[in-house]
């Protein structure tokens, strides 16, 4: 079953591979370093924690982080100890540099779509759009990038998702609303 499925991973490597434009390659390298770190979603809180009627909201996206690296990136990975799709490329054709800790599951995907379930669960959908789609845009990032399989990437949306909304249900428990 595994070797069906790093199939699978290897055929949307190479096909999304065929795609690669200068232009194209820009927008992915910049969408991939905005999830560094969680960066843009660390940027995105800050309101959300600056404005009292908001804070709850901030407060859950800050708790849902912290469980979706605690589960992606502190456990899982060290479980899993996938290599990475980059590390059989030449350095020719690597886009960015290559990332030192395992692949499974993508810790940007993963923080990204924990903000996702957040915020469907707790704001409006004229804010939930807008971070859905750079949340896709960096998941897709991480494999164009090859620096992630599908299966990485799809597991961290699944992952993350989960901690975003365990995030509300433990606060709705706590505080309710």
């Amino acid at each position: 079953m595994f070797g069906r499925i790093q199939n699978i991973d290897n055929r949307v490597l190479e096909r999304i591979g065929r795609i690669h434009k200068p232009a194209l390659n820009k927008i992915m390298i910049f969408a991939s370093r905005a999830g560094n770190l969680g960066l843009v979603w660390w940027a995105i809180c800050i309101p959300f924690l600056v404005r009292p009627d908001w804070r709850l909201t901030g407060l859950n996206i800050v708790f849902g982080l912290a469980l979706a690296h605690l589960m992606g990136e502190i456990i899982l990975k060290h479980i899993v100890k996938r290599v990475r799709p980059c590390h059989s490329l030449g350095d020719d054709e690597q886009l960015i540099n290559r990332p030192k800790f395992y692949s499974f599951p993508s810790g940007h995907t993963t923080a990204s779509f924990a903000v996702v379930g957040v915020v469907l669960l707790r704001c409006r959908l004229i804010t939930f759009l807008p971070i859905l789609l750079l949340a896709a845009l960096i998941g897709f990032s991480r494999i164009y990038l090859r620096v992630h399989y599908l299966t990485d990437v799809v597991c961290g949306v699944l992952l993350g998702f989960v901690c975003g909304v365990c995030s509300v249900l433990v606060f709705n428990a706590i505080i309710p609303v």
